[in-house]
């Protein structure tokens, strides 16, 4: 039997280009806090990856508190698309805080300037917005396919949106005055564009109705709290496992967006970051435009992702070869390669954690959906913020200079290690990791425990019940994308 269709094209479409917002913001500040800092403000690396890091151990708790207060908020507008139009206000005006660091300020107050902004963006506003972005997913659409596709079109708008940033910024920020004044300026506009997209996209579709979600039973009060939330998630191996692996995504990108420091000192050119995201980036959209095929044709994720991350992993062999030599196509061929590999895990994501979220009901009978998919923002902000201290950390190790022209060679093969060895020990990590998450087997072998868990609960009814004399007609159902049933109990 095919599955109902809840979207138009336009609400997928709709749906997508929100990433267009996201990106404004990630791509950007991944891609560029750290030179700007660093050539314009006269920061150290090492301090600013410390800094990073530091602001990390709260990231990553404001991710499940986010997640676990979307389900439990009830509006006419829905559950997630509130926090998604509300946090956006605040994305834009840390967004243009974080690159208008006070030039006259002493060093101490221009990091603590950095930190508290950076701290604000990424810990409140960016989560809650990201993790109801992402939540969205499950909560417009019940169909697999759906939200498969949904996934592809998000990431073709945010790979889009990455490409056309890390391109034209440079030349906008010099075009724009440079020094502070043209990275403020890029920031300002980068905000606003993103407040237009973010809207935009919240209008553009609607949340199902709760009774739609849960197949026609009688609300049930969600009466679990946090700490138990976070014990489900603990308690899903699957969901750990999709955590990690997104972390390292996400640090790979960030080391690989940092790339302007290569770009510049050993390849002598900044201009080459732009020609280089236009490599991952294309070949990124032309691997999600396949990706509903693929889908279909390995019949879910789990050897599709395992055996994208071992093309990814051989297209940075081809960059480690060819970076060695000097051949700047060669490096590009490779990274094309390897971002290709990258695009299924990339695409499906949003799908995969559904799936994930489908397994604990299973085992459960609870619905966390959006505690489940703080791992998404989780993964994006600890990943991105691990991969920029990183570099930070690499780059002062090995004796950079932001105020020099020509680094030290110790600085070179610094350069050479974060660029090209570290990116490639990643993928073969995440590629191990992939083993795995076959979470779809896992999801339809828990079926049998949930029937297990609502017999029990209607029995329990049952009993409570007819200890008042009063006549009990119970029903139960089970709420999931294979299996519907019920179960009913007469008195």
């Amino acid at each position: 039997m095919e599955e109902k269709k809840y979207l138009k094209w336009y609400n997928k479409v709709g749906y997508g280009s929100g990433d267009i917002a996201g990106n404004v913001v990630f791509a950007f500040l991944s891609s560029f806090i750290m030179i700007y800092l660093t050539n314009t403000v006269g920061l150290n690396a090492g301090v600013i990856g410390s800094l990073i890091a530091a602001s990390k151990v709260l990231d990553g708790i404001s991710d499940v508190v986010f997640g676990s207060m979307i389900d439990r908020t009830h509006t006419k507008m829905g559950k997630a698309r509130p926090w998604m139009l509300g946090a956006y206000f605040g994305c834009a005006i840390t967004l243009i805080a974080a690159f208008s660091v006070p030039t006259t300020m002493g060093k101490t107050s221009q990091y603590v300037w950095f930190f508290i902004t950076y701290l604000l963006l990424n810990a409140g506003f960016y989560t809650a917005n990201n993790i109801a972005y992402s939540t969205l997913t499950a909560l417009i659409t019940k169909n697999v396919k759906e939200r498969v596709q949904m996934g592809s079109i998000r990431f073709m708008f945010a790979f889009g949106t990455s490409f056309i940033i890390q391109t034209i910024t440079v030349g906008l920020v010099q075009k724009l005055g440079g020094g502070a004044e043209g990275w403020r300026t890029i920031a300002i506009i980068y905000a606003i564009i993103g407040l237009i997209s973010n809207t935009l996209t919240v209008f553009s579709v609607k949340e199902l109705p709760e009774e739609e979600l849960r197949n026609g039973e009688e609300k049930v009060e969600e009466k679990y709290s946090l700490i138990e939330s976070i014990k489900m998630l603990v308690h899903n191996k699957y969901y750990i496992v999709i955590l990690v692996v997104d972390i390292l995504r996400q640090t790979y990108s960030a080391i690989i967006n940092c790339g302007i420091y290569y770009m510049t000192y050993v390849l002598g050119k900044a201009e080459l970051l732009g020609t280089f995201s236009g490599a991952i980036n294309l070949a990124l959209i032309v691997g999600l435009a396949f990706l509903p095929m693929l889908v279909a044709k390995y019949k879910g994720y789990y050897k599709l992702n395992f055996s994208g991350y071992l093309i990814a992993a051989a297209g940075r062999g081809i960059v480690i070869i060819a970076g060695y030599m000097g051949n700047v196509p060669l490096m590009l061929a490779g990274t094309a390669i390897g971002a290709i590999g990258m695009a299924p895990w990339q695409g499906n994501l949003n799908a995969l954690v559904a799936e994930c979220s489908e397994h604990t009901f299973l085992q459960y009978g609870k619905r966390i959906d959006g505690t489940m998919y703080s791992c998404t923002s989780m993964g994006l902000k600890v990943g991105s913020g691990l991969g920029t201290a990183i570099v930070g950390w690499l780059l002062n190790f090995g004796g950079f200079n932001g105020q020099l022209k020509v680094q030290s060679q110790s600085c070179i093969n610094m350069l050479h290690f974060m660029y090209l060895w570290l990116p490639m020990i990643i993928n073969i990590l995440v590629a191990l990791l992939l083993t795995q998450l076959n979470v779809e087997k896992a999801t339809v072998k828990a079926e049998p425990s949930l029937l297990k868990t609502l017999l029990y609960n209607l029995i329990d009814n049952a009993c409570k019940a007819s200890e008042s004399g009063k006549p009990v007609t119970l029903t139960g159902y089970v709420d999931s994308d294979r299996y519907r049933f019920c179960v009913t109990d007469s008195g």
